[in-house]
């Protein structure tokens, strides 16, 4: 069972994902699509100045990749750049990452900083609206040989070496219209710019899923290399970087034998795609007895972590989990009688792994140490 915060982003949510049931939300949805189509006309002119010339892209000192996608919302970029990270440092690259820092927290900027602090330790980070001057500080005073750019797709005022774009398995095409209508952020035919389509969650969906989301990349983009990734559960940490094993919170190991035991942990989230969360744990054979769900980069308040600690009292539950980029925000002095934990994912290749080694292995001679 899922239980959602009233919030007017998850009616809007639920407003877009599906077929309008009254004739408000059908009024609803065709102000939206109207809105829609001005949406779209903005977008692709301003893509066609930068594709004519009339806007410019502005080169960094290094080369850059740029990390994005079509669609709002949770794709994994956070554990996909974490494994460019690994793969250029084999190489012998310094690599830097930049970022606008949406929603940046008190210190330490936003949650995705956070979790990248964790994930790619000592790997210079700097988040900054203007992309082009954080490049040139993450290679000029950081000494970075590469740099990524999370989140970078649509942002073509930085010239980028390598444009990899993610699209996620569950919502492929962001219910196939573009904002305010639907989640895409820009046409699908601007897949025809990237030179890597990496297709996320691959293992949660079926094969016949699979070849349509990669038949329609192929309709925009022949020549694109094609690679897909899971997000493989590691283990658990809490907020003191303390790991337990995965097998603690499963039903197996508690002895959890029908749905009316107590159950073993109670889920949120703040992120963009909780259902991607929701199934993580369900491949994870962690037994949960719901997910409560709050808004994407939600700021979480110490109210959030009582109201879910009773609410997980009150189902005996033996723990709260969630995600690395929520479990960043949450103070440790928060939690009392139940602990909060989350689940440590990886992002594997399942297919494509040597063309993405080439082509990132071509972006420039690993430099001299």
């Amino acid at each position: 069972m899922d239980r959602r915060t009233k919030t007017a982003e998850q009616k809007f949510l639920t407003l877009i994902s599906g077929p309008p049931k009254s004739l408000g939300s059908r009024f609803m949805c065709g102000i939206l699509w109207i809105a829609s189509w001005g949406y779209r006309c903005g977008t692709g002119f301003r893509n066609l100045l930068f594709d004519l010339g009339i806007k410019f892209s502005h080169a960094a000192p290094v080369p850059v990749i740029s990390v994005g996608n079509l669609t709002t919302g949770g794709t994994g970029k956070t554990p996909t750049v974490a494994l460019l990270v690994g793969m250029l440092q084999k190489l012998g690259h310094q690599p830097g990452l930049i970022s606008r820092g949406y929603r940046e927290l008190s210190e330490g900027g936003n949650d995705e900083a956070r979790v990248l602090t964790l994930l790619c330790p000592g790997t210079p980070h700097v988040q900054n609206r203007d992309r082009v001057a954080a490049a040139h500080e993450v290679a000029v005073d950081d000494g970075c040989t590469v740099i990524i750019a999370d989140d970078a797709f649509q942002h073509r005022r930085l010239k980028r070496d390598l444009d990899i774009v993610l699209i996620d398995a569950l919502n492929p095409w962001g219910h196939d219209a573009l904002l305010p209508r639907g989640l895409l952020r820009e046409s699908v035919s601007g897949l025809r710019r990237a030179d890597i389509v990496i297709l996320t969650r691959a293992d949660l969906i079926d094969e016949a899923s699979r070849t349509a989301i990669w038949e329609i990349v192929g309709w925009n983009n022949q020549t694109a290399e094609n690679v897909e990734v899971s997000f493989v559960p590691t283990g658990l940490v809490d907020a003191t970087g303390t790991q337990t094993a995965i097998v603690e919170l499963t039903a197996e190991h508690n002895s959890v034998a029908n749905s009316n035991a107590n159950p073993v942990t109670l889920a949120f989230c703040g992120i963009g795609n909780p259902d991607g969360f929701r199934k993580t744990l369900k491949a994870a054979e962690v037994s949960i007895h719901e997910l409560v769900g709050f808004p994407d980069h939600h700021h979480y308040d110490q109210s959030d972590i009582q109201k879910l600690t009773a609410t997980a009292e009150k189902l005996k539950a033996k723990a709260l989990i969630t995600t690395l980029k929520d479990l960043v925000k949450i103070e440790p002095g928060w939690v009392s009688s139940v602990g909060v934990v989350a689940l440590s994912i990886e992002a594997q290749v399942t297919s494509g792994k040597e063309s993405l080694a080439t082509a990132i292995s071509k972006l420039t001679p690993p430099p001299n140490r």
